[in-house]
């Protein structure tokens, strides 16, 4: 009799399953624009941009979750907080995931990047160890390092304030070399500079959705590279070696300082020392590699755009950096640059950074997240096999969220001049869920004290040009996989010959 309510029970939940996945079947899809057969919607989504495009879209169909089909593959958008937070966050067991990405991780060998694995039991250990270095608490153990960076960039503009752009350049690579390996770069055609810029060129046309057909249809993977259109397949093996490079140049440096004696604190050198300490590390020397090479990757380029992005987010908003000098001022004095310690002291500056991070995300689009299996939300069928896209863009110029959001507002986020709790930060410029950049912490106090020490000793203004006129910029950005500021021009000037002598006399 037992076995008999045991069939029962099992065939009633087979039958509830089975009716369940039939009903689900039959839901509709999210909209978006009408499919072609076959090719879906390849020739609706533009090949630069297009986070602008899933928002028109968004809005024309008046819905933050929208469907396009990429000659068969699925790609969902969600282009609300409220709907990355239902699905990346609290389903974040089943959207956690990467796609396969055929060409990046199959044909150039890049799956040894944290930001691009799948989601298993080799990307808890790269990400367990990645957070273990540089979370809220350890990262405050690289501040000295941030810290020297940036008064360093003061010095660089002090001497030639019209390569602003080169020395942001310099600046942000100083920290992340020294940050990952502890290796100083040179001040000019530095090689590990040169091969990160070289990589994420790269990795920004690569990783962009429909740039690659093989990414959609990944039989294409097999065909010979010899074969006519099989070019992507030479470009995989240039790229793969790349790859190689990233991880292993740097990286042998760090260990041929380790055993000259002569290495510093960083990530790499001291992740080594923890794994020599311990009988039962859950890492490998090969962990370390690859974590240091995705710190190396993606640092450098991101700290660029975004201090680019302050800059001419100054030129547009003087009132802004009036009022954020005037704060500065009243607790250094101008006898003193800012440091970490001034942080709560501070908050319109806190303000301002998180601005910078709404306004312009450096990341528009974030890194796409994968459905492995059917799933249901609102209503609406999400296909098996997925990709899923957060807008962050979108998100971080909700009208709702964020009243007037192409303005340059930092009061936004204070309350009778307090940083304001009941205002969402713009953590979406970092990612969602369990795939959130472990290094945000950092990035962000990097990004504090950089904006905190250029506004407390330069003026930044518009150019102007010989005959007097003053150079507008156009405010227009690049479209990458890192969206930067195109090129502008503007003067920095030091704002009194006081703190001239204190930029000299602390960098020395």
């Amino acid at each position: 009799m037992a076995n008999l309510y045991l069939y029962i029970a099992l065939s009633t939940a087979a039958l509830a399953l089975i009716l369940r996945l039939r009903r689900r079947s039959r839901l509709p899809l999210p909209p978006g624009p009408r499919k072609l057969p076959l090719v879906g919607n390849m020739y609706d989504l533009p090949a630069t941009f297009q986070w602008k495009a899933y928002t028109e879209w968004s809005r024309k169909y008046d819905s933050d979750i929208i469907h396009l089909n990429l000659a068969g593959q699925s790609l969902v958008v969600l282009s609300s907080w409220q709907a990355t937070d239902d699905l990346l966050q609290k389903r974040s067991l089943k959207y956690s995931d990467r796609s396969s990405f055929p060409m990046l991780c199959d044909l150039m060998g890049w799956d040894f990047n944290l930001l691009v694995m799948k989601y298993g039991p080799k990307w808890r250990t790269h990400r367990r160890l990645f957070d273990h270095a540089f979370n809220v608490k350890e990262a405050q153990k690289f501040r000295p390092i941030n810290l020297a960076a940036s008064r360093g960039l003061l010095r660089r503009l002090l001497q030639s304030p019209g390569d602003f752009r080169k020395h942001i350049q310099h600046m942000a690579a100083e920290n992340i070399m020294s940050v990952s390996y502890g290796i100083d770069i040179l001040p000019d055609h530095d090689p590990y500079i040169a091969l990160a810029q070289k990589l994420m060129k790269v990795a920004g046309k690569v990783a962009t959705p429909g740039t690659f057909l093989v990414d959609s249809i990944p039989l294409l993977k097999y065909v010979p590279a010899w074969f006519p259109g099989a070019g992507f397949k030479r470009k995989a093996d240039e790229w793969r070696d790349l790859g190689r490079q990233v991880q292993e140049v740097p990286f042998a440096e760090v260990k041929h300082q380790i055993a000259a004696g002569t290495a510093r604190y960083s990530f790499s050198a001291q992740s080594l020392h923890n794994l020599d300490e311990s009988e039962n590390a859950y890492y490998t020397e090969k962990h370390i590699q690859a974590t240091a090479s995705v710190i190396y990757m993606a640092g450098s380029d991101s700290t660029i755009a975004t201090v680019n992005t302050f800059i001419l987010a100054m030129l547009a908003n003087p009132e802004a950096q009036r009022k954020a000098q005037l704060q500065i001022d009243s607790v250094t004095g101008q006898t003193r640059l800012p440091d970490f310690s001034d942080e709560d002291a501070l908050p319109y500056v806190s303000a301002l950074v998180k601005e910078i991070l709404r306004w312009r995300p450096v990341a528009p689009i974030a890194v796409p997240h994968f459905l492995g299996v059917e799933d249901e939300y609102r209503g609406f069928r999400i296909p098996a096999n997925s990709i899923i896209i957060g807008n962050v863009s979108a998100i971080l110029h909700d009208e709702v969220m964020y009243p007037e959001p192409d303005l340059f507002t930092p009061e936004r986020f204070l309350l009778d001049g307090k940083l304001n709790p009941e205002v969402r930060d713009p953590q979406a410029t970092f990612g969602f869920g369990r795939r959130m950049c472990p290094g945000r912490h950092m990035a962000t106090a990097s990004l504090w004290i950089s904006v905190a020490s250029i506004l407390a000793a330069f003026d930044i203004t518009k150019a102007v040009a010989e005959d007097g006129q003053m150079i507008e910029p156009t405010y227009e950005y690049l479209s990458d996989l890192i969206s930067a500021p195109a090129p502008f021009e503007c003067s920095i000037r030091p704002r009194s010959r006081n703190l001239e002598s204190l930029i000299e006399g602390e960098v020395n």
